[in-house]
């Protein structure tokens, strides 16, 4: 498939997919948005891929934010469709996607751009990162789960803060804070998160599925997470990956999990 404001470029099971528009430092508009949501999902769909890296062109910006001039006059009923489509199409899609999702940082992440890393499975960040939901200095919130996940990640006081002053972090205030897992050079920002995926890739991928769903019920309201980890605990007994991986440990031999 073919896009106009993304990359994707699988190899050895990682699809790297890369937001270029760096014109716009990467910014996100609706038809970038669309694309990254067929991407992810036809991502997701391939047996093949095991792990995806999301990244931005260049080296100024992962996401700098959401595309302003597109909604600038919108009216209430407008901009409430607008966060919907917006938390459907791709932040709340990629959170629940059943293949990793490791979030590349590099230079700015802000607005809907750090709401596009957040909703990744984790984050690995350059030194040279710069992290804020600066909605409130354009007289609008964060709308593309911001409130909700920034708490989650560094804390109700730290996000409040961060959300009141629109000011941005750097990268090693944000490791501090929890926001990111690593700090590396720009250099080696995707050769570490490619390091981390070969980690991920040598563990069953259906296993893995089944925690991100287990991880993301305790996050989720009305939903019993400790039930939600039973079932899926259950329901890995009933997998060839299952098989495999105690057979493996039992013949203290390296496990060659099916995927299934």
């Amino acid at each position: 498939m073919s896009y106009k404001n993304i990359l994707t470029d699988f190899r050895d099971g990682i699809c790297t997919i890369t937001i270029n528009r760096p014109d716009k430092l990467n910014a996100l508009n609706q038809e970038t948005i669309n694309e990254l949501h067929d991407a992810f999902e036809a991502e997701n769909n391939d047996p093949d891929t095991k792990v995806i890296v999301i990244t931005g062109s260049g080296e100024k910006a992962f996401v700098a934010g959401a595309d302003i001039s597109e909604f600038a006059d919108f009216s209430v009923p407008e901009g409430e469709q607008l966060a919907a489509n917006g938390q459907n199409v791709l932040f709340d899609f990629v959170e629940n996607l059943s293949t990793p999702v490791i979030a590349a940082v590099n230079g700015f992440a802000l607005g809907g751009g750090l709401e596009l890393a957040m909703s990744a499975h984790f984050r690995v960040a350059s030194d040279n990162a710069r992290m804020g939901l600066p909605e409130v200095s354009l007289g609008v919130i964060p709308g593309y789960g911001g409130t909700q996940r920034l708490p989650q990640l560094v804390g109700k006081g730290r996000a409040m803060e961060m959300v009141m002053t629109a000011g941005m972090i750097d990268a090693n205030q944000a490791l501090n804070y929890g926001l990111v897992n690593h700090v590396t050079s720009q250099e080696e920002l995707l050769p570490l998160c490619y390091k981390i995926a070969g980690k991920i890739m040598r563990n069953s991928s259906v296993a893995i599925g089944a925690a991100i769903k287990a991880v993301n019920a305790n996050y989720k309201d009305g939903v019993n997470g400790f039930d939600v980890e039973i079932k899926e605990f259950g329901n890995c007994f009933g997998t060839e990956d299952f098989k495999e991986g105690t057979s493996a440990f039992l013949e203290k031999r390296k496990a060659d999990f099916p995927g299934k």
